[in-house]
Order: C-alpha cells, then structure tokens, then sequence
C-alpha cells in the first residue's frame, strides 16, 4: 500500500512538472508566434585581429545579441550570422546555429580564419578605388521556428591611405658617385613624381617621373636604373629599366622608369604588418649605372631614396583600452534598419550574458561550409576560410 502511495504520489508531481514545463512552452511560442514577446536581435558588432600566421590570419568577431522577453529563450531554430567584406571582397562569414538566450543582452563570440593568399584581391582593389576600402560588416539573427530574419544595422568602416603621393617632390638631391678621381656631386636631382599604373592580378606598378640635372660639362650616359621595394623589410619587388638616357652636360632631363609590386608577395608583408600593430615602413631604393670617363659605374641614388609609413586600423579595435571614447555602441531599431557608418568609430558590445549554442557552420562566398559540433568539425571545399577554429568561450 505504501508503495502504491508513493507512486502515485512521485506520478503526481512528474504529471505537475510536465504540465507546467508544456505551458511555458505553449505561452512562449504562443507570445513569439502572437508579437507579445520579441525576436531576438543584434545589437552590436565588433571585430579585431588574433593571432597570424604564414598562411592564415585570426578574425575575432563578438555580437551582442539582445533578448527583450522577460524569460530566456532555448529554441533549436534560432541561429546568429554574420559576413565581413571589404571592397565586396570576402573576409570572414560564420552562422551559429542552436542558441540559446538569457534575458536581455548575450555575447556570442566567433574565432574565423582568413586565407592570406586573398591579400592580393584586396589589395588590388584597394588601389583601383583610389586607396579606399569600405569595410562592412553584417549580421542577423534568424528563429526558423518563426520564420523570421531580424538585420542588425550594417557597420561600415572607411580604411584610406596615400603611399605614393609624398614621392611628389621638388627638392633638390645630389646625385653622388662616390668614385675615385671624380668630384661630387656629378649632378642633381630637382624633381619627382610618381602615380600608380594599371594594376594586374599579378602586379601593381608605380610610374615614376625624375628630373635630373648633369652638373659636369661633359654628358652623362645612364645606362641602367634600378630599384628594390620593401614593406617592412619584405621585399615585394626589384627590377631595373635598360633603357639608356643620355643627360648633356649642364643641362636637364626628365627620365621616366616604371617600377612594380609583385602582388603574390603581399601576403607575406600582410603578416609583417599585422605582427607590427598595422603599421607598414615602405621604402624604394634605387640606382643607377653611369657612364664615368669611359667607365661604367654603380652609383646608389641615395638622395632618391623614397620612404613612407602606412598606417591602418581596419576594424577600428586599435589601443581601444588606451582610449574608451574611441568606442560606440550599434543599436537596431524595432523594424531592423540603420547604419553605422565611420572612419574612426568603434563598434563595441555592451555587458550581458554569454550564449550558448549546439552548433556552428562557417562559410564562405564560394559555398564552402564547416561545421562544429559535440567538438568534431568537418570541412568540405576549399573556400576562404581555410578550417573552422571558432569556439565560444
């Protein structure tokens, strides 16, 4: 009899349990389904460098997804996911599947990694735009259950630069032959010029104009000009021009030579400048072979020398610690919509839960997919992103 009670009784409780458990779900699809209770939305986007290698490059990215429901929301069909392009070239896009949301603001957390052989891409069409990258970024919060798509406000970003640009120049710089038995300077130059050519998909050129002065009485023969490009010490091209040019004594000449980046070395200077906290030392050396009293000889044009700094801050996450008020916060209205458009602005996530998920699938624009789950991952194709190292932590 007793155990007869007791069953009965634990049977009673398990039917309360479950009968409570069924009506909360009823209540919460019901209100979603109903507009009573909300969709979940992002809020904020951020993205930041991790660490870099030869072969691929870290892109951390963090969404704050609100949940405006008084109650968590647990449903296998919600999935987060977000896209990040510069100059429509793909840089990093991810979808988290099964999520689950406390109430209000939750962290979700993706660890991507980029391809460097698709620096070249990107820095071609960085220089055909003038030297202008838009950089954006999208994401969205999807409930299947719902069959609903909330956008968050898309994030863009301006990343200029002006490399070539300073090597307009009339300042005058000896031409020294540093030779035995000749006095220096042998001649002058007043003036530079340079503008970028036709970029290839294997090279980008500059055009370079010099004015150069023949300070003897006798001529100058220049029989060669060379030069060699490095960014940050990687040398990313060389070459010489065997054109001749023949300066007369005492007057001036304007020589025109061509030089070109070799694109399939920039994803060796991406690393170098990632590892340098975005900063780039471009320097072009050059020199010359002049013909000397019936002898012809190597003359480094040190005075021609052309050096400048690039730096970036592509994702605007650079020394945020050193300087909280370089962040602002996205947020999207009822319907989805806005934009945060800036050059300098951070996007940053406010303080929240963290989310959970069951799942991720990373893909990139040529429908390569990788997904996670239960700690296996499994990657076909070989796309932008080379391997799936996301966690959520």
């Amino acid at each position: 009899m007793a155990g007869m009670l007791k069953s009965a009784f634990l049977g009673s409780k398990l039917r309360v349990l479950l009968t409570l458990l069924l009506t909360v779900g009823v209540v919460v699809g019901g209100g979603l389904t109903l507009g009573v209770l909300g969709t979940p939305s992002v809020t904020s986007t951020q993205n930041s460098f991790g660490n870099v290698t030869d072969e691929t490059t870290e892109i951390r990215t963090e969404l704050v997804v609100e949940n405006p429901n008084p109650v968590g929301v647990n449903l296998g069909g919600v999935s987060v996911r977000y896209d990040v392009r510069m100059n429509d070239v793909a840089m990093a896009s991810g979808t988290k599947n099964g999520l689950s949301f406390d109430s209000g603001n939750n962290t979700v957390e993706f660890s991507t990694r980029m391809r460097n052989d698709k620096i070249p891409t990107w820095w071609a069409s960085h220089v055909r735009n003038g030297e202008q990258t838009t950089l954006r970024v999208d994401a969205s919060v999807r409930s299947n259950t719902l069959g609903r798509t909330v956008q968050a406000p898309p994030v863009k970003r301006q990343v200029s630069t002006d490399i070539i640009s300073q090597f307009n120049s009339t300042e005058t710089r000896p031409i020294n032959a540093s030779q035995p038995l000749v006095s220096d300077p042998v001649g002058y130059v007043n003036e530079t010029s340079a503008r970028w050519g036709e970029v290839t998909k294997s090279e980008t050129p500059i055009d370079m104009r010099f004015t150069v002065y023949n300070a003897k009485r006798l001529p100058m023969a220049i029989t060669e000009l060379g030069y060699t490009i490095t960014m940050n010490d990687v040398t990313v091209g060389n070459g010489s021009s065997q054109t001749g040019h023949l300066v007369e004594g005492r007057t001036t000449e304007t020589i025109e030579t061509r030089t070109a980046i070799r694109n399939q070395r920039l994803d060796e200077w991406w690393v170098s400048h990632l590892e340098n906290e975005q900063v780039t030392r471009l320097r072009i050396d050059f020199y010359a072979k002049i013909e000397l009293g019936g002898e012809t000889v190597r003359v480094p044009l040190d005075g021609m020398t052309y050096t400048e700094t690039i730096e970036t801050d592509i994702f605007g996450t650079k020394g945020e610690s050193d300087d909280a008020n370089n962040t602002s916060e996205t947020t999207a209205g009822g319907d989805g919509t806005g934009t945060n458009e800036t050059t300098d602005t951070t996007t940053t996530a406010s303080d929240g839960g963290t989310a959970t998920t069951a799942d991720e699938t990373t893909t990139d624009s040529g429908g390569s997919e990788t997904t996670t789950s239960a700690g296996e991952t499994t990657t076909t194709d070989d796309g932008l992103l080379s391997r799936d190292l996301s966690d959520v932590r």
